[in-house]
């Protein structure tokens, strides 16, 4: 009796399915939603936030200072005359205006 070798579909199929999951995991720890690309587009947003809020808490201190002169603790006559002549656009007479 003489037994024809049939093709070992068996481990082919175990071995495509292990290569297909490789593929699948390095795929996903790349590009997926927690991979390598995704991790380096949250720092450089990070990056640009940390920057901004550096930016808007030096405009609070600004604006603080600012009310905190203008405020009836502490009144400072310059910021006072600056503002009004600012807002109603008086001028000082020994100022020049050039329009």
């Amino acid at each position: 009796m003489t037994r024809i070798a049939r093709p070992a579909f068996g481990t082919f199929l175990f071995f495509a399915v292990a290569f297909a999951l490789c593929v699948y995991f390095t795929f996903a720890a790349v590009q997926g939603d927690f991979g390598l690309f995704q991790r380096a587009q949250i720092d450089a947003e990070s990056r640009v936030l940390t920057v901004q809020l550096a930016e808007v808490r030096a405009d609070v201190a600004r604006m603080e200072n600012l009310t905190y002169r203008l405020s009836d603790d502490y009144l400072d006559l310059d910021l006072l005359d600056e503002q009004a002549r600012r807002v109603l656009g008086m001028v000082r007479s020994d100022e020049i205006v050039i329009r």
